[in-house]
């Protein structure tokens, strides 16, 4: 069990149906009123996001389109604190359309939450919107922080750049704003799970040349980071949130190999990811970018992780998951 230091307040998850957004409502329902914000609901009867998966009475799912203003700004008003998570996957295909709709959904929800938090008689006192460590250039040479790192304008860091431009633009007077750049996020579920099934085929070597860095971060400190900032209220503008040691492709691959006792894993070539993501609908630059990040300002203001090697993140997913999720035998 995790201590909890963030009780009877009001949460507001945007986009909290998605494996982060499911996991801080299991995190926080314990000891405070969750409200998810989702387009995937009509209404409560036809519900699937059913409240077992949160096991607390304290979560609701209210209908929202992410655009517009409704019945759900009223949820904004006497609010503690607004998470947004909301914008589509950028797991497709970078054609046109599916590049706007990643634009649109990220400044769209953004703009409605600012104007809703504008509008409300007694506004959150803290607002964190979620943006990606993926903003910084490829990097294979040097570690990009907050202080020093480099942009290059490829579509990934456009759309990033957008969103934080959007959300530092919405003003919120009585409300402090947060963003953090979110890495790769680890735990039981999400991008472990194709990761865990590379490895259990005998799939589960290096991805290209295996050099490139992975930055990562496990769930529990995405949850503890949250509080951490709700606790520190001076603190506002961009964190990297990003475990401070992150490995290259290989290594990544190798430790959880070895964790999950995969002796086998033969690598992914280039072309095979290129062939491999053409089928399946996704960009290479998923697996092949080198995101090389660390979280100065987060350790300057004294957080520690709990999970700050990739060993000790992986060794705590995989003792949460039965056997059969990470073995054939």
């Amino acid at each position: 069990m995790h201590p909890h230091t963030l009780t009877n307040k009001k949460i507001i998850i945007a986009g909290g149906s998605v494996f982060m957004g499911q996991n801080l409502a299991k995190w926080f329902a314990a000891n405070n009123q969750i409200v998810i914000l989702t387009r995937n609901i009509t209404g409560s009867a036809n519900n699937k996001y059913s409240k077992e998966n949160i096991a607390n009475s304290n979560t609701r799912y209210v209908q929202w389109d992410g655009k517009t203003q409704g019945k759900w700004s009223s949820e904004i008003d006497g609010c503690d604190l607004v998470i947004n998570l909301s914008g589509k996957s950028v797991n497709c295909r970078y054609n046109e359309r599916n590049k706007k709709e990643i634009f649109d959904s990220r400044t769209d929800s953004t703009k409605a939450l600012g104007e809703a938090i504008r509008r409300a008689a007694d506004p959150p006192a803290l607002w964190i919107n979620a943006a990606s460590a993926t903003i910084y250039r490829h990097a294979e040479d040097r570690p990009q922080d907050e202080y020093t790192g480099e942009f290059h304008n490829d579509f990934s860091v456009q759309v990033c750049q957008r969103w934080e431009k959007t959300f530092f633009e919405e003003e919120t007077s009585c409300t402090r704003k947060v963003a953090l750049r979110t890495a790769i996020t680890l735990g039981c579920g999400g991008v472990m799970t194709p990761y865990l099934n590379l490895c259990k085929w005998g799939l589960g070597g290096k991805q290209g040349s295996g050099r490139q860095m992975f930055s990562w971060v496990h769930i529990d400190d995405v949850c503890r980071a949250i509080e951490f900032l709700w606790h520190h209220n001076t603190l506002t503008g961009v964190f990297n949130l990003s475990a401070p040691n992150p490995v290259s492709n290989a290594v990544f691959m190798e430790k959880l190999r070895k964790t999950t006792g995969n002796r086998i894993g033969l690598p992914a070539m280039k072309w095979q990811l290129k062939l491999g993501a053409a089928i399946i609908g996704t960009e290479t630059e998923l697996l092949l970018k080198s995101r090389w990040v660390l979280p100065t300002r987060l350790l300057e203001e004294g957080f520690t992780f709990s999970f700050a090697t990739v060993d000790a993140a992986f060794n705590d997913i995989v003792s949460h998951l039965p056997r059969k999720a990470y073995h054939l035998f």
